[in-house]
């Protein structure tokens, strides 16, 4: 994998360190190479930097090298090339006896990750040892009268190879009396067997010498031979007898030496040397051999070296039990040794880091240990601990590797150095442990950045607030000494609705006061985010931020506004109309309000300020709703003047009022009437005010049938073009069908005007309110010329609603 060059120190190293831990997790199973045994020193197994995904030259800058344990290094790393190469001359069956595969392991280090790679090297086996006989020669002792048939097992050939190398085929020289007949045994190797095909004769042979030959399967083929000497004896009709088949025992691997393990037993009825038995070890390997004292005359056999569980677990051996006269019997013992907690645990401390700079992140790697016990089972089973207070913990790495690292970040202030003792325990009975101890010295840095008193600071201040005043003071402390202690704050920019944070706000770099610079309007910000950062004098600066929040305090600036009734700009009062058949509780009208405050200084209330007739109307408290109280009379007057007054719940209350007329009529002609009425016993310009009303009522009435005259003739000139005009049919029948009015079409509009009128007057001037009728979606268009003249009877409609008005005011 490349590292780009311009990458220098830390960023370099935490690169490559990263880059081979995604590499090594990727490929998490083991490596495995093969080399044949006897191999010269320094000979090719495997290419690591290239299984590693790395070159050759990036081996030494990881520090990549063999842990092994136990045993002598067997091979080592070609920097130069990055392969796997052989330390030294390595012999199958010195390391691995009969087992196959012969398999060695290791661990690669990384150091600078502490990984470890586990690594497997087969040891593949050449056929470099001979079949050979624990005896140069056999002497055998048959009777004379020995049956044909008679079957008398030969001593097995060893070959420390394996596989087709090892032992393959037994070969008996030719002999008129015997043959040899191979069987495969129940354990797997093969049993030579000497078979007697035709009676002895002592008195013409006497002795019979025959050579078993046991070759291998290897290219070349090795051989090696067994000088057998068959005595012919007299007659000796019983051979030994064991009392078992098989013997068993299972001592401690700690027993004393010369302790009696077992005693074999084998029985001849014969008398004289043809019943006396001597015992013999018989097919055992010389390791083994060595071990035990077999007590040829009484069978007891005794352990003359120390037993070690972690060498043998089970001793098999082969007792062989002869009478005078050379007849045989064998038994098989199998001495099971029990392991005995009696190896402490190994610590070993493969890499260590005596000085940490402060700063380092959680995870940081102080050493590399590996614990190992060669006991088995629980007394094998290992724990490795370090005291509960410091701040470090151990990792547990595969093959009994732990990995010492920091649990959070070391704190030089807090201690200066750290003395840690590791244990490992291991699990017998009695527990065995084994420490070591590891001191790390902790370096200062400026690793203290300031701390501010709280997270975040949260400020609430009221609006309209002088400038220049100050709103709050932040405090940062750092733990540090000296000009790492040395703390100047400012305020992080930032822009506030498009202008600078500096034209809102100023900080004292000294003490941490937060001045404001405007005066601000709830309105207009209800809250602002601020940071504040803190920054030592250290090499390098370390800086900290803190929010502060500002929070407007809302003041009752603002009064309420009434959005409906809109009252006329000429200064009148607005009129609704109220029928006289309204029941009470009858929604005349509703005053809308609104209040830009926020909370209590925007909940509002409407009252009943005044009214011409008391008790006639009521308004809601919360809703503004006008309603009728009672039943209208009579006697009550045409016009009604209420004052609603609308006021919020601040601190004082500010309060807004609007006054209305309410007409009290069943129709506009009725109102009219009662106007004309009222003016006339009211007022001496009341005379004046009927006779505009009278008058507009009677330009509107003109009004009305000249447009029902416009509207037949319109209609007869249609009828008359249309039977003129018969081939311009496809013409007429692109005008929109809206360009046509019918009766039906006079009849809604004069509904809908009818509906739409309303009336406004108060005590000093009458207001009429003609809502704009809705004639004119039926009665435009954008392409007839006699259209567009008959709009014209509209627009003296309004001109005459205009002069309506104006009367009316007077």
């Amino acid at each position: 994998m490349a590292i780009p060059k311009k990458l220098t120190g830390w960023s370099r190293l935490i690169l490559l360190c990263l880059s081979l831990e995604l590499l090594l997790e990727a490929g998490a199973g083991n490596i495995r190479y093969s080399v044949p045994e006897e191999t010269d020193k320094g000979s090719f197994v495997g290419s690591i930097a290239k299984d590693l995904g790395l070159e050759p030259s990036e081996l030494a800058q990881h520090g990549i090298r063999i842990v092994t344990r136990g045993r002598s290094q067997l091979f080592s790393l070609n920097p130069r090339s990055g392969s796997l190469v052989t330390a030294g001359r390595i012999d199958r069956e010195e390391l691995c006896a009969q087992s196959a595969p012969c398999l060695v392991s290791f661990n690669i280090l990384v150091e600078d990750e502490m990984r470890l790679f586990p690594v497997e090297v087969e040891i593949i086996d050449i056929n470099d040892n001979t079949p050979q006989f624990q005896l140069e020669e056999l002497e055998l002792k048959m009777s004379e009268i020995t049956t044909p048939g008679t079957r008398i097992p030969l001593p097995l050939g060893q070959d420390l190879d394996v596989g087709i190398n090892s032992l393959q085929s037994y070969q008996l020289s030719a002999n008129p009396h015997f043959f040899l007949d191979v069987q495969q045994g129940p354990e797997g190797p093969q049993q030579p067997e000497m078979v007697l095909q035709s009676p002895l004769d002592r008195e013409k042979d006497a002795i019979h010498y025959l050579v078993l030959t046991a070759s291998d399967g290897g290219n070349p083929v090795h051989s090696g031979t067994l000088q057998i000497r068959v005595q012919v004896v007299d007659v000796n009709d019983n051979p030994p007898s064991f009392t078992q088949a098989e013997y068993h025992v299972s001592v401690p691997e700690n027993v004393p030496l010369g302790t009696r393990l077992l005693k074999v037993n084998a029985t001849d009825p014969d008398e004289g040397a043809n019943g006396k038995v001597t015992y013999s070890f018989h097919n055992v390997d010389h390791s083994v051999a060595g071990k035990f004292h077999l007590d040829s005359y009484t069978g007891e056999i005794t352990n003359e070296e120390p037993l070690d569980f972690e060498e043998y677990k089970v001793y098999p051996m082969e007792i062989q039990a002869q009478d005078g006269a050379g007849l045989m019997a064998r038994a098989k013992v199998l001495v099971t040794v029990l392991d005995v907690n009696d190896n402490s645990p190994e610590v070993g401390i493969t890499s260590v880091t005596t000085e940490v700079p402060e700063n380092f992140p959680p995870g940081t790697i102080i050493a590399l240990i590996s614990v190992h016990d060669q006991d088995a089972g629980n007394n094998g089973h290992t724990t490795c601990s370090i005291p509960g207070n410091l701040p470090f913990k151990l990792e547990k790495l595969v093959d009994n590797y732990y990995r010492l690292v920091t649990e959070r970040t070391l704190d030089r202030e807090h201690s200066s150095g750290h003395n840690i003792t590791i244990t490992a325990t291991d699990q017998g009975t009695p527990p065995l442990s084994t420490q070591a101890h590891i001191s790390l010295l902790v370096t200062d840095i400026n690793d203290n950045p300031p701390v501010f008193e709280q997270d975040s600071y949260s400020v609430y201040i009221p609006e309209n607030n002088p400038r220049g005043a100050s709103i709050f003071s932040v405090k940062a402390q750092d733990a540090d000494h000296n000009e790492n202690a040395l703390v100047t704050y400012s305020l992080v920019e930032d822009t506030i609705q498009g202008v600078p944070l500096s034209s809102y706000f100023s900080i004292n770099s000294d003490t941490g006061v937060v001045y404001a610079l405007q005066s601000f309007d709830y309105e207009q910000f209800r809250d602002l985010q601020l940071r504040v950062m803190a920054r030592d004098s250290g090499n390098p600066q370390l800086s900290s931020n803190v929010s502060l929040s500002l929070f407007m305090i809302d003041q009752n600036d603002n009064a309420p506004e009434i959005l409906y009734p809109v009252l006329p700009k000429d200064g009148s009062t607005g009129v609704e109309l109220a029928p006289r058949s309204a029941e009470p509780g009858y929604l005349v009208t509703k005053v809308v309000a609104v209040d830009k405050d926020s909370g209590q200084n925007a909940w509002l209330s409407y009252r009943l300020l005044k009214a011409s007739e008391p008790g006639l109307f009521s308004v809601g408290l919360h809703t503004g709703e006008v309603r009728t109280a009672r039943a209208l009379l009579d006697r009550d007057a045409l016009k009604q003047s209420l004052v609603v007054t609308v006021q919020d719940h601040g601190q004082p209350p500010l309060s807004t009022t609007v006054t209305f007329t309410i007409a009290v009529a069943d129709s506009i002609p009725e109102l009219l009437a009662d106007l004309g009425s009222t003016g006339t016993t009211a007022d001496p310009q009341g005379s004046d005010l009927t006779l505009y009303l009278v008058v507009a009522v009677a330009a509107v009435s003109c009004i009305f049938l000249a447009f029902v005259i416009i509207l037949l003739t319109l209609k007869l000139r249609q009828w008359y073009s249309s039977r003129l005009l018969q081939t311009s049919a496809n013409r007429l029948t692109d005008i929109p069908a809206s360009n046509f009015i019918g009766v039906d079409g006079v009849h809604a509009f004069l509904q809908t005007y009818s509906h739409e009128i309303s009336l406004t007057a108060d005590s000093q001037k009458s207001h009429l309110i003609f809502p704009q009728p809705n004639y004119a979606d039926t009665l435009i268009s954008q392409e007839s010329c006699e259209k567009r003249e008959f709009l014209s009877a509209p627009q003296s409609l309004l001109e005459d609603k205009e002069e309506i008005f104006s009367q009316v005011n007077l």
